[in-house]
């Protein structure tokens, strides 16, 4: 039986958020209005702290800048990004432990909140052929500013994975998530081996109580 390893991308195999990054790249290439982008930015990112973020609103703010460029423009500004900001962030434990996984013949999947232009090629940079992230919408090849169907969020990680798992043979029997935020207690409450990784105090609190295993990628 093939075993599902899951693993969140944000703060869990990066030391740090790409989503959040993406927009302080744009900020820092002068892409958007610097101030107010920023502003924004933080203020969503300190939502998805607290666990408040308006997923949709979300994808309204940070989605409507690609709508201004071609997919051979977002291309190269992603190249750039990729280099500049998230290979830098990339952990050596965590590309060990995909290591593990891939060697020990199991299912890896990258499921993520943040949208799949940011994250599809960080998924193919760690080789990681499968990845469920919240979508970008895209009508005849261009972005729309607005993502479509479930946000891969909280209890739509439970929504997506399950679509997901409805298109294979697999099953969540013996899988493994691992996750650095309390927004993804419901996943981890539904798979038989959940591990906290660099927790946030909540997840950290949560994982104690529930006596998962707590472990350090840093």
């Amino acid at each position: 039986m093939t075993r599902l390893a899951l693993f969140d991308l944000d703060n869990t195999l990066l030391a740090g958020d790409s989503d959040h990054s993406w927009g302080e790249f744009m900020v820092a290439n002068k892409l958007v209005d610097g101030d107010y982008f920023k502003q924004q930015n933080d203020q969503f990112y300190a939502d998805y702290e607290n666990g408040c973020l308006d997923m949709y609103a979300y994808g309204a703010f940070a989605l409507q800048p690609l709508t201004q460029y071609s997919k051979a423009e977002l291309a190269s500004l992603h190249y750039r990004f990729m280099h500049e900001q998230v290979i830098p962030m990339v952990l050596p434990k965590g590309q060990q432990l995909l290591k593990q996984h891939r060697e020990a013949g199991d299912k890896i999947i990258i499921i993520t909140a943040t949208n799949d232009f940011i994250t599809y090629p960080i998924a193919k940079y760690l080789g990681v052929d499968t990845l469920i992230a919240t979508t970008a919408e895209q009508v005849d090849g261009q972005y729309t500013g607005q993502i479509t169907g479930t946000p891969c969020l909280q209890e739509g990680k439970i929504s997506k994975l399950k679509d997901w798992l409805d298109k294979t043979d697999l099953s969540l029997i013996g899988a493994r998530f691992y996750s650095d935020s309390f927004n993804d207690i419901p996943l981890l409450q539904e798979v038989d081996e959940p591990v906290a990784v660099d927790p946030d105090d909540k997840l950290r609190a949560h994982a104690q109580a529930c006596g998962w295993p707590i472990i350090s990628l840093r």
